[in-house]
């Protein structure tokens, strides 16, 4: 068997998030036999979520998946990734206007897209 693939998911607490990775572990993104390291990145204020997702896919003792790593610095996470889904995103609150959602995004796209130039693969 080949060595596993790093894999990362950003927001990996939120709802696309969390069924993507379910996804990504099941085989339905790179094969069911393509072993995996998941790793799931989030907020450190979503470190509970993040632990409960790790303890649902561990639960589903899916043969593929190597191990899953929960993080919550860019650094640690994005590390020798192979492939990243960025679909970690700050929520639209009440009274927010688009313009405000996208200001605020841009910060956290900008900052995921250089740590996948330092510490990517």
């Amino acid at each position: 068997m080949s060595p596993p693939i790093r894999v990362l998911v950003t927001g990996a607490a939120g709802q696309i998030g969390y069924s993507l990775c379910l996804q990504i572990a099941k085989g339905d993104v790179f094969g069911k036999e393509t072993p995996i390291s998941l790793v799931l990145l989030d907020i450190p204020q979503m470190q509970s979520a993040l632990e409960g997702v790790q303890y649902e896919l561990q639960d589903c003792a899916l043969p593929n998946v190597n191990e899953i790593v929960v993080c919550t610095t860019e650094k640690e996470a994005f590390t020798g990734v192979d492939y990243a889904f960025l679909v970690g995103a700050m929520p639209r609150k009440q009274g927010m206007e688009r313009k405000d959602l996208l200001s605020a995004n841009v910060k956290i796209f900008k900052s995921q897209g250089k740590a996948l130039a330092d510490y990517a693969k």
